[in-house]
């Protein structure tokens, strides 16, 4: 990429939180005094390189409220194999144009199970994450003009499997916490999953969240086959589900404002499938 249209794309972020967000990105950490496993390191900077990110020891979301909020919020998860977060096509630039929706969009940064030298575990850790995530945004709902009923995830590559081990594994909350945050159903209303790695490890049972799927037909075997095979388990367990084959991509296409390619357009179907499921006005 050229060093105008990045130029462009940075005018064109910064104009949209303008217009449509309700303040400047909030950066909330999920545990403010520090994740369980990680505190010991928790004012480590992190490494960023580009619009990747590495070095994730403080797990947080970032908050894109809009200015008239619908109800609807949506967490997103970057992907980037577990080794890095990709923030810019894969998180922030999604949450932006969500704002402009009127969803109040929450960019997760969870621990790393695959970067060198990690402590972390995906389904101790980055699960973790995910789901204090979720807790958190219920908790502070009425502050941020959220039905808690319509609470949901979206994740790419490495960040659609935690939102599909999000919607498979879940809970009430406890009751008995004294952290009121803990006290929240860890549950997702709906789930995105774009092109998600880790495919043959899902499971789906009866009253699972509904599920919004998109990758690309010449995306890995694993993804592209794998994903339709989701699909019809959807099916079989009477769980709604909408999925999208994009024929002419490839893995990655994450979201990147102006694109003139179908696949770039998946936002709008998903916002088309959230209307139709109730879970949006």
């Amino acid at each position: 990429m050229n060093k105008n249209v990045c130029v462009t794309f940075f005018i064109f972020l910064i104009s949209c939180i303008t217009m449509f967000a309700e303040a400047k990105p909030e950066r909330i950490y999920l545990w403010p005094e520090g994740a369980p496993d990680s505190k010991a390191r928790m004012n480590e900077p992190e490494k960023i390189e580009g619009k990747n990110v590495t070095n994730v020891h403080h797990p947080s979301i970032t908050a894109f409220l809009p200015k008239k909020p619908n109800g609807t919020a949506i967490i997103i998860a970057p992907g980037g194999g577990h080794k890095k977060l990709c923030l810019g096509h894969e998180g922030d630039a999604l949450a932006v144009w969500y704002a402009e929706q009127g969803i109040s969009a929450f960019v997760l940064r969870y621990r790393l199970s695959n970067e060198k030298g990690t402590p972390y575990d995906l389904q101790k850790h980055a699960m973790a994450d995910t789901r204090r995530a979720i807790r958190l945004i219920r908790h502070r709902a009425k502050e941020w003009k959220i039905n808690t009923k319509r609470v949901g995830i979206v994740g790419f590559s490495a960040g659609g499997e935690l939102a599909a081990y999000s919607a498979m594994k879940s809970d009430n909350g406890d009751k008995n916490s004294t952290d009121p945050i803990e006290k929240m159903s860890s549950r997702p209303d709906f789930q995105g999953l774009i092109y998600p790695g880790k495919s043959a490890t899902f499971t789906v049972e009866k009253g699972m969240p509904p599920c919004f799927i998109a990758f690309g037909y010449h995306d890995r075997h694993d993804i592209s086959f794998g994903m339709a095979e989701v699909y019809l388990k959807y099916k079989k367990a009477g769980v709604p589900c909408d999925m999208h084959i994009y024929a002419n991509a490839g893995h990655g296409f994450g979201f990147r404002p102006g694109s003139k390619t179908a696949a770039g357009e998946w936002p709008k179907r998903m916002l088309e499938w959230l209307k139709d499921t109730k879970l949006l006005n």
